[in-house]
């Protein structure tokens, strides 16, 4: 089994890992997750998110539930160049630039 994203599109990080995954042409296989439904809630969808939250990623025996975590994954199916500018999402104290400035001072 190939790539399958639990997804509800009326959440918006959903959107974006949705549209991402289209623009990219990476193939999936989407399992809809109805929240208003409280599906993500349900017994069957704690096996694959035991924090019940969309988005989850699952392919095969792995599974990501964040969605900046889902993003960088599907990018590794993709085109992984869109995570060097990962750096500018980090706090300035995280930053490998601003700890090599902090240790010349």
């Amino acid at each position: 089994m190939g790539l399958e994203l639990y997804l509800d599109l009326i959440s918006q990080p959903c959107r974006a890992v949705y549209i991402f995954a289209k623009k990219n042409g990476i193939p999936f296989e989407l399992r809809t997750v109805e929240l208003l439904k409280g599906q993500h809630h349900s017994d069957a969808f704690a096996q694959v998110n035991p924090l019940k939250k969309v988005p989850a990623l699952k392919d095969g025996d792995f599974t990501l539930a964040e969605s900046l975590s889902v993003l960088a994954a599907k990018s590794s199916k993709a085109d992984p160049s869109w995570l060097h500018g990962a750096n500018a999402w980090r706090p300035p104290w995280e930053r490998t630039s601003f700890r090599r400035h902090m240790q010349l001072s």
